[in-house]
């Protein structure tokens, strides 16, 4: 299959560029920068200039290619100063947009379009279980996550098979939630963030790959939870990185200073999802890591 990433170059798009690679398909990039694309997933074949905030996708970027994977968006970790917030939701909302409006002008249009979102979906929902039919949420990213599967859906009149992957936090060597984490829990400092009572719904990046792949193969549509089927207690997600380092896991940090340091930030870090991957597993997709310690100990080597 000839494929068309964006994001390529990213946390899950490094990852995903290499299994697809291994599996015989054939890859192109759009990017702000191909050579920079390029060096990040040396699997890529091609890499097209894409401004995304500013521009149309170059159509000749689509030539023969039967699926595009849209992964491309502002890291929402760190500080949400306004212009980091702005910076988050119009990569995600205009860049979708323009994709989307891109496949409208061309005769013959990719198949399939499998395009991130997160369970920054169900905004804050305390001890509920969460499966593709609930609602959005009301926070920032609820309203970012919303409007950007809107944007995706407008594929759908096109004729294209769509799929939503809403991820959760993704764990991983060299980057991801665990970059932020590990120099800490190396410290002992890893204990629970505001009492720890909150779920965490987290994926390992190979099964976030895996599930891209999943749905590249099988008829999923819509939106689908890419995420364990074992959700945890944010204190015990503390606890089990902890026994994975050898390291004390137990100071706490309170939410309030979270806040003073993260601001508003610090509400995804606070805030409960409780998401099971009901689509994924009906599909027959089998997790590689469905348990926390063994995606831990396996990352951490």
């Amino acid at each position: 299959m000839k494929i068309l990433i964006t994001g390529a170059g990213g946390f899950i798009g490094k990852r995903l560029c290499q299994s697809l690679s291994n599996a015989g398909h054939e890859l192109a990039a759009l990017a702000r920068d191909p050579q920079a694309a390029r060096r990040s997933a040396p699997a890529l074949s091609a890499a097209f200039a894409w401004d995304a905030l500013r521009q149309y996708a170059p159509r000749e970027a689509f030539d023969g290619v039967q699926a595009v994977i849209h992964l491309a968006g502002e890291s929402v970790a760190g500080r949400w100063t306004a212009g980091k917030k702005k910076a988050i939701y119009d990569s995600r909302i205009q860049g979708t947009k323009h994709l989307v409006d891109t496949l409208a002008t061309l005769d013959q249009k990719p198949a399939t379009l499998i395009s991130a979102s997160a369970i920054g979906y169900y905004g804050e929902r305390g001890e509920d279980l969460l499966d593709e039919a609930q609602p959005p949420g009301r926070d920032f990213l609820a309203g970012v996550c919303k409007d950007w599967e809107a944007q995706t859906a407008r594929a759908q009149a096109l004729g294209v098979r769509l799929v939503q992957l809403r991820t959760g936090i993704v764990l991983g060597p060299e980057g991801g939630a665990l970059g932020a984490l590990l120099p800490l829990a190396k410290l002992g400092l890893s204990g629970p963030l505001g009492g720890g009572h909150q779920w965490w719904s987290w994926i390992h990046r190979d099964d976030a790959a895996g599930l891209i792949q999943h749905a590249l193969n099988n008829p999923l549509t819509g939106p689908v939870n890419a995420v364990s089927p074992h959700p945890v207690r944010q204190r015990e997600f503390a606890k089990t990185l902890g026994r994975a380092l050898k390291r004390p896991a137990f100071l706490p940090a309170p939410a309030l200073a979270l806040k003073l340091v993260l601001g508003e930030f610090s509400s995804e870090l606070l805030s409960s999802k409780r998401v099971l991957p009901q689509k994924a597993q009906a599909s027959g997709y089998a997790f590689k890591f469905a348990e926390l310690e063994a995606a831990l100990r396996q990352i951490l080597g």
